[in-house]
């Protein structure tokens, strides 16, 4: 008998720049929204939030400042984790980057749970000292945002419930990922219409996330004997780059009927040229082979 863990899908890191494409100010740009969000973060929960700090909530803190037009400049100051240093901070008018550090900590926190039930005694002992500091930050957001923290606890109970059926398909695993940040983008929605097309946007990206995490991770997951989309199935490079290209399509299609100005040269590269060039790097070394082999 093979027993077959539940692996997360709750990741980060994926949502990135093509550097050598932007321009300089875009880049610089980039950056300060980073840092900004690394600011927020320090300020809400506390200086060890910082460490969780992605590129996709970046990426999410820039599409709400772009959507809303809400950046209203930048200023220079301190690095808050190396005070030698001086960054460019971005600043906003409304909640971006606040509601950018409550997903953060609140994915991060449901990551925690998740790896929690599927790891080794060694890392939950590590997991279990580092999760009060993860549930006291999930908390505080909760409060401020309850719709984030509810997609990400729902999310959760699908991708576990998904994970566990015998005949859990590639587009079954993948829809509780797409689904949660389906919602979290339509929630930004002005009216209907801008709802559906956000709810579009977020789907994509989220099939997009789950499905190169597989992908990243399959011979480890093989390995590891952790739950894999991919396990068994035929021809798997092929598989893999046809859904993560028509989930990539399917976000930019909808991507097209939003109007965008602020950051706009930034979000078009990492639809554009970011997010193909993670998918050609990930897909050119897993080396996908048969499960016998490996």
């Amino acid at each position: 008998m093979v027993i077959v863990y539940s692996r997360s899908k709750i990741v980060f890191g994926y949502i990135r720049i093509y550097k050598s494409e932007l321009l300089v100010r875009e880049y610089e740009a980039y950056k300060s929204a980073y840092c900004g969000l690394c600011r927020q973060m320090g300020r809400d929960y506390s200086f060890l939030s910082r460490l969780i700090l992605s590129y996709d909530c970046t990426f999410y803190a820039l599409f709400l400042m772009s959507l809303r037009r809400s950046c209203t400049g930048f200023e220079q100051k301190r690095c808050r984790c190396n005070p030698f240093k001086k960054c460019q901070y971005c600043q906003n008018s409304d909640d971006s980057l606040s509601k950018a550090s409550a997903l953060s900590v609140i994915l991060a926190y449901y990551k925690l749970i998740d790896d929690e039930s599927d790891s080794g005694l060694l890392k939950r002992v590590g997991l279990k000292i580092v999760k009060p500091f993860f549930s006291r930050w999930r908390k505080k957001a909760a409060q401020r945002y309850p719709a984030l923290d509810t997609l990400a606890s729902e999310m959760l109970k699908a991708q576990q419930d998904a994970e566990s059926k015998e005949d859990c398909s590639l587009d079954m695993a993948a829809d509780p990922t797409a689904s949660m940040l389906a919602s979290v983008m339509e929630l930004e929605g002005r009216d209907d219409t801008e709802k559906r097309i956000l709810n579009r946007i977020g789907y994509g990206l989220g099939r997009f996330i789950y499905i190169i995490d597989a992908a990243d991770d399959y011979k480890r997951d093989i390995k590891s004997g952790n739950f894999n989309p991919f396990r068994g199935v035929e021809d798997k490079y092929s598989v893999m780059k046809n859904n993560l290209s028509q989930s990539l399509a399917m976000t930019y299609e909808a991507y097209n009927l939003i109007e965008l100005v602020d950051f706009k040269g930034i979000i078009d590269n990492v639809i554009l040229k970011g997010l193909p060039t993670v998918q050609t790097e990930i897909l050119e070394k897993c080396e996908v082979k048969d499960e016998r082999s490996i």
